[in-house]
């Protein structure tokens, strides 16, 4: 079965942090990576698992976030898509 993604973008790694936390206790969802631009002043957040659970996930941490955030969920995202995701994953596991 397919996995959805979700991405949030957000100012600032300690809203990240903050918004990953509500994600994560809202809904069975995992962190795929992170990344952080700007010097942090601005972080992408992408999580995984199945529609309902992420799209709960974002539409919470999207209401209770500490700064306003761009956001986006892909129900089934194309193959493309998902390899450049785990491309840049890979790139924080080394």
């Amino acid at each position: 079965m397919m996995k959805a993604l979700g991405f949030l973008e957000i100012p600032s790694v300690t809203a990240a942090f903050g918004a990953l936390d509500i994600m994560c206790k809202t809904a069975d969802v995992t962190l795929v990576t992170w990344e952080r631009k700007l010097g942090g002043r601005l972080v992408t957040l992408i999580i995984e698992g199945d529609v309902a659970a992420v799209t709960a996930a974002i539409e919470a941490a999207v209401a209770k976030a500490m700064k306003e955030c761009v956001h986006g969920v892909i129900p089934n995202p194309h193959e493309e898509v998902r390899r450049l995701v785990y491309l840049s994953a890979s790139r924080r596991k080394k």
